[in-house]
């Protein structure tokens, strides 16, 4: 996922056209660009279409017009000037937040109330907002608070209609003063910046961000930036909208189609209570017993007083009555940073017709361990409730798509997923599309032997036709080749089978051996029968049960060197680096190295070396053997099996190694260790920490500030037992002193 795919064309694009109304909202000497396909469609207002300045009242502002709605009869274009404040601001590169720099490949999230720790995060591709005014005053509040102002660059509208469909703001730095305005007396501010965010409204009449450039070309000046017209026009209702509280992330976000419902405005769903009156649809209510409520706000009350930065967020219906929940706390937010590249997304509760309607996101951190990465109870399993989910997670993500999204199968799911993560790699689960197969046709008389031909033609077939041959060959054979269900199965095949998912990264959560299921993180927990009052008293014990494996798993790695079974340098060297579950994985591929035999090359292209490996798959049976096409590449120390195994589990295979091995290459490359399954990998599981300038008058920051600190010290601490001791005595100290000062105020 390398960037962003926006149609941007160049100044030469545009050529005056009598379907297009442009309207001059501000001047510069870089905005020629049109916008989409639409533009045949719009009404233009864009700059720098090359007026002469002596068609035009210029008074010497920065801006060159004096006054609003100036029109000028050109070729057929109807011209309007804004008068927009170009004051200067001198700005760093813009700080992207925690959770990395590609911010250009994103997709939808509701932003109206998104902040990152240190404020509001950067605009990414794919942010929406209910109008264009709450996309402006966002982006308004964002340059004020990095430092720098903001003016439209350009905007289109509907012909005849004067709605606004798209524009672009742009930092005022843009462009470059006319040669009339270099003349003035004013400073000159304009350094060509090219910061910029482009709007259009989408089709569910929301304005989404399409393209985003986040680079400046000067430096911040943030008392200039308070001085600016575009901060003065900014109205106290306006920021109150959209500012979060300074550094406090416990709240609520508005989504789609959905109000903003605070801990106090959960009351309404008490008539959920087995209370609906007969003109509510109970099938769009979230099913609750008596009680149940109660105890849904009780845990969200009880945790958020002891982790600020605890979100959850209510779906209500028309008639006020809850649907949807979903939350997610701060260590799942945090671990998320780390390993947010694959998760699965869990519908075990729905499927199984649970009594809770549970649904999870889950994940899987470096010791090879689900971990959590956000929890909901859903109404139903509607395209619109999925749309209201998804984008309740992704805004607690920051915007931030994990690079594959693994689900059960259901094709409603799929579109959801389809709009929200566009750009994710969206699979099924390997096991749970063999196990229904196996279900839906248990009754075979030769079902032993359709098991086993299954397995071979999902499992072990390496190419596309040998897995589409066995296919065709293994449906006819058993008589279910004009069975519907299976046949739309494999007309979803590039979804599951392993042969089309070789360049999808899995982290090993979609198990491609035979018998193995994907990892679900309450599995031995929930059961079909377990009330929502129980499953709520468990959660956080099985919350820390699980974090405190982690604990001491990272320990052990730490503190224990794992045996070695070969004398190949690959295992001791990961033996330094892997956790030891990890480890103890890539130490059974290194073992069966002694499997792979008789390394043929078969074809070069310059440094691009092809090779054919052949491997023993029964030690018993010296027949038994199959042939595992590698590429090597000599240049770059890059190798590929056809297995895909580093894809699949993310770490290399006993083919790849032998050919390593074979071409004299030492030790392993640095891009095959990857960083989420190292050991000495610094992983602290506290939000980003934000600013630390906080209102001094304000108890809550006060309390948030001291916690996420305080976190980090425990986080630190924990990494052996002098971290501890030292964390330990800090703490006693500080204490002491903090008593100290109460003392002198008694």
């Amino acid at each position: 996922m390398n960037g962003d795919n926006a149609f941007s064309p160049g100044a030469g694009s545009l050529s005056p056209n009598p379907n297009l109304h442009i309207t001059i909202e501000e001047g510069s000497q870089n905005s020629g660009q049109l916008f989409e396909d639409e533009c045949n469609d719009l009404d233009i207002e864009g700059s720098d279409l090359g007026i002469d300045s002596n068609d035009l009242d210029l008074e010497g502002n920065d801006l060159g017009i004096e006054g609003n709605e100036l029109e000028i009869e050109s070729d057929g274009l109807e011209i309007e000037g804004n008068d927009y404040d170009s004051d200067s601001k001198q700005i760093l590169d813009s700080k992207s937040n925690d959770y990395g720099n590609d911010r250009d490949d994103r997709t939808p999230v509701d932003a109206q109330h998104t902040s990152a720790g240190n404020g509001y995060s950067p605009p990414v591709v794919g942010m929406e907002f209910e109008s264009y005014d709450d996309a402006y005053n966002y982006y308004n509040c964002y340059s004020k608070e990095l430092g720098f102002a903001i003016r439209v660059k350009s905007s289109w509208t509907k012909r005849n209609s004067k709605e606004k469909r798209g524009a672009v703001l742009c930092c005022n730095c843009e462009g470059f003063k006319t040669i009339k305005e270099a003349n003035s007396r004013r400073k000159e501010t304009r350094t060509g910046c090219l910061a910029m965010i482009r709007l259009r409204l989408v089709e569910s009449n929301r304005w989404r961000v399409d393209e985003v450039k986040l680079d400046h070309n000067h430096l911040f000046d943030p008392e200039r930036a308070q001085n600016s017209k575009s901060h003065k026009k900014m109205e106290a209702g306006s920021k109150r909208k959209v500012e979060p509280a300074v550094d406090v992330e416990v709240r609520t976000i508005k989504l789609y189609r959905t109000p903003v419902v605070d801990s106090v405005g959960y009351g309404s769903s008490y008539s959920n209570e087995g209370e609906i009156t007969n003109h509510v649809d109970r099938s769009k209510c979230l099913k609750l017993k008596k009680g149940d409520a109660q105890v849904i706000y009780n845990f969200f009350s009880r945790v958020q007083l002891t982790d600020p930065n605890f979100m959850y967020l209510m779906d209500l219906n028309d008639e006020g009555h809850l649907r949807n929940v979903f939350w997610i706390d701060s260590r799942s937010r945090a671990a998320y940073g780390f390993f947010g590249d694959v998760v699965a997304f869990d519908t075990t509760c729905l499927s199984n017709k649970h009594e809770i309607p549970l649904i999870a996101f889950v994940g899987v951190n470096h010791h090879g361990q689900s971990i959590l990465l956000g929890c909901g109870l859903l109404a139903d399993e509607t395209f619109e409730t999925y749309i209201w989910l998804f984008r309740a997670w992704l805004t607690c993500m920051l915007g931030r798509p994990p690079q594959t999204i693994i689900t059960s199968q259901c094709k409603v799911m799929q579109s959801a997923i389809a709009e929200v993560f566009p750009r994710a790699h969206h699979r099924l689960c390997l096991s749970h599309v063999v196990r229904s197969i196996l279900q839906k046709f248990g009754g075979l008389e030769e079902s032993e032997a359709f098991q086993m031909a299954l397995y071979r033609t999902v499992y072990d077939s390496l190419k596309v036709d040998e897995f589409e041959m066995a296919w065709e060959g293994m449906n006819p054979h058993f008589g279910i080749a004009d069975h519907e269900w299976l046949r739309a199965l494999y007309e979803d095949r590039e979804r599951w089978a392993p042969v089309y998912s070789k360049d999808t990264f899995f982290a090993g959560m979609s198990k491609f051996q035979k018998e193995e299921s994907m990892i679900s993180f309450f599995d031995g927990y929930v059961r079909q029968q377990t009330s929502l009052k129980e499953f709520f008293d468990l959660f956080e014990l099985v919350l820390e049960k699980k974090r405190k494996k982690e604990a001491l798993d990272d320990l052990e790695s730490r503190t224990s060197s794992p045996m070695l079974s070969t004398p190949c340098y690959y295992e001791l060297q990961l033996s330094k680096v892997y956790t030891n579950e990890i480890f103890r994985k890539f130490q059974h591929e290194v073992v069966m190295m002694s499997s792979c035999f008789s390394i043929t090359q078969v074809h070069a292209n310059g440094p691009l070396v092809t090779f054919i490996i052949k491997e023993r798959l029964d030690e018993g049976n010296l027949t038994n053997v199959r042939n595992i096409e590698v590429m090597y590449d000599k240049q770059g120390a890059e190798v590929r099996c056809i297995c895909s195994c580093f894809n699949f589990s993310g770490f290399l295979c006993r083919h790849a190694l032998c050919i390593l091995n074979y071409n004299g290459v030492e030790e392993i490359p640095f891009q095959y260790i990857l960083p989420r399954w190292r050991k000495d990998f610094k992983r602290l599981y506290v939000p980003d920490l934000g600013p630390n300038n906080i209102d001094t008058s304000n108890p809550v920051q006060w309390f948030d500030h001291l916690y996420k600190r305080a976190m980090q010290v425990v986080e630190e601490g924990m990494i052996s037992q002098d971290h501890h001791m030292v964390a330990w005595q800090a703490f006693k100290e500080s204490l002491n002193k903090v008593r100290l000062v109460a003392d002198k105020h008694v």
